[in-house]
């Protein structure tokens, strides 16, 4: 008889908040476990002005960003994945466009 393996479970972390100013950014790092998918969502923004929303490598003190959404408004998500255990992070950042600061709320949801 094959054998089947659980998927990992994931972890929600909790929510990511802050007030992003005009050509301001935010950083949110965080642990996977094991390898799987990462999604972060835009859950809250107000506000509701598009700004940039990532998923990157932890340098230990940089977001090294691998996948970006400059354009992203809220319910707006970025999904990943890892491959193994990794160090990542999640930031928001304006793009050039913030008039005035708006309050986001980020969920991220990984392995």
């Amino acid at each position: 008889n094959p054998t089947t393996q659980n998927p990992a479970a994931t972890i929600t972390e909790p929510p990511f908040t802050g007030t992003l100013r005009a050509n301001g950014a935010a950083t949110y790092p965080f642990s996977a476990t094991t390898g799987g998918t990462i999604t972060a969502t835009l859950t809250a923004l107000s506000p509701n002005n598009p700004i940039g929303l990532s998923i990157g490598t932890w340098t230990g003190s940089a977001c090294q960003i691998v996948i970006a959404n400059d354009n992203a408004s809220q319910a707006a998500s970025v999904t990943g994945t890892v491959t193994a255990a990794a160090a990542l992070c999640v930031r928001v950042y304006d793009q050039g466009r913030l008039t005035a600061p708006v309050d986001f709320t980020v969920t991220i949801v990984h392995p």
